[in-house]
């Protein structure tokens, strides 16, 4: 039957043509965007998944920025302290050439402006910045607690307590010292920038006796109560006690005041005969005392924190310590500089800057160790970020190849139900001919 309207038949040709036109559009959106999923529209779950993963994405990039400037942070840091380290061991060259008799006091008093200006230079060291924020003045150091500055000697005997004879004492293989009664003692140490010394007769004095003379050349700057020659040393800037390494008895000694302003920069012990040689095989182990607790005031955290994670508190902790000449011993808190114009000041400024260097030196460790840190948490970062990308792709990204196909398939069906369409409409009119006929 020939129908004279066949509207049904040119709408559902339509119909074809709408939906094939909608399909070669997705697909079109596909291709040119590179993505199978545009809109939440296209795959909800596969779409929140998605949009997830590439916040995570861009959250790990953004902290591996953050450890490379921090990094950068860490290198200007190092510089600092290595040129610190340099002017430190500088001067002790030059505080071994001024306790030499063969330096004048003309030559003394030379050395002595250059630890002047030194010590100048290393405080302009401390104040060094990155992004205006300073990094070894003191400011971004850890939480601590008050902490009583110690000195510890673990080449004594173990049994070796305050109360020891001097003449009785021993190394830490049981080999005596053989110090005589005729012997000489003679002390030195320098606490806030100043040099003080003292001699006395061996006698029966013990050792703890070395600690009260020294107390009597100025005020007491020595606490000699708890020197029990127990293994354990004290309390840490943490919290946490202190022991020897093996731990074994060791002789220790404390500043008797707490804080940074009762730190002792240094001191030296030194035994002579009565025919004023030094005893060389026995300074070796009696003047063995290193710093074991250093002197800190009790603060708040003001650490330096880089966020490496997508996650709160996922963060690295780098704390850096006061590397001004104050806090390594070398000025007093007048501002006056460690003397060298003596032998006997001299002497004392080698085991100030033994400290000095031991501490310098544990602060650029701390700073390496960061820094090289960094370097794997940069890889790790990276490394999260390729392969989460690599999983975004999967759920994500569209296969250009089918994708391709599709779009060719639709584009064809499209063309053929535009062609039937216009057939179809072009039907439609024949009986027009017979009317007018």
């Amino acid at each position: 039957m020939t129908m004279i309207n066949p509207y049904g038949q040119s709408l559902m040709i339509l119909n074809t043509l709408n939906r094939n036109y909608l399909s070669m559009s997705r697909h079109m959106r596909h291709v040119s965007t590179g993505l199978r999923i545009n809109s939440a529209a296209d795959d909800p779950s596969g779409w929140a998944i998605g949009t997830r993963m590439q916040i995570e994405i861009r959250g790990l990039d953004q902290s591996s920025r953050n450890a490379q400037a921090s990094q950068c942070m860490l290198k200007v840091a190092e510089g600092a302290a290595s040129s610190t380290i340099d002017i430190l061991r500088t001067l002790k060259e030059k505080a071994i050439e001024a306790a030499n008799d063969t330096c004048t006091d003309t030559d003394r008093r030379t050395i002595q402006k250059m630890f002047d200006q030194y010590s100048d230079q290393i405080d302009d060291n401390a104040m060094v910045t990155f992004n205006g924020q300073y990094l070894l003045d003191g400011s971004r150091n850890s939480a601590a607690q008050l902490t009583q500055q110690a000195y510890t000697n673990q080449e004594l005997a173990t049994s070796t307590t305050s109360a020891t004879k001097l003449t009785d004492l021993a190394r830490r293989d049981g080999s005596a010292l053989n110090i005589r009664a005729d012997d000489t003692v003679h002390i030195s140490y320098v606490k806030d920038g100043k040099t003080y010394t003292t001699s006395y007769a061996a006698a029966n004095t013990t050792i703890g006796d070395i600690f009260t003379k020294a107390n009597g050349i100025s005020t007491d700057v020595f606490d000699i109560s708890n020197m029990d020659g127990s293994s354990t040393i004290g309390t840490d800037s943490s919290g946490r006690t202190v022991t020897t390494p093996d731990d074994a008895g060791a002789i220790t000694v404390k500043a008797k005041t707490a804080g940074t302003s009762g730190a002792i920069s240094g001191f030296t012990i030194s035994i002579t005969d009565k025919n004023n040689q030094v005893r060389k095989d026995v300074n070796r182990a009696l003047d063995a005392f290193t710093e074991t607790i250093q002197p800190r005031n009790a603060s708040s955290d003001t650490s330096f924190y880089t966020q490496t994670g997508t996650k709160a508190n996922q963060n690295i902790k780098t704390p850096f310590g006061n590397m001004q000449a104050s806090s390594l011993g070398l000025r007093g808190s007048d501002g006056g500089v460690i003397n060298v114009t003596t032998r006997e000041g001299a002497n004392a400024a080698i085991s100030v800057l033994d400290n000095a260097l031991s501490r310098a030196l544990d602060q650029q460790t701390t700073i390496g160790a960061q820094s090289s840190r960094l370097d794997y948490t940069i890889s790790n970062l990276t490394t999260q970020s390729e392969n989460l990308t690599s999983a975004m792709s999967t759920i994500m990204d569209a296969d250009m190849a089918r994708e391709m196909t599709e779009y060719t398939r639709d584009k064809i069906l499209v063309q053929a139900a535009q062609a039937m369409l216009a057939q179809s409409n072009q039907n439609m009119g024949w009986f027009l001919s017979l009317l007018k006929s």
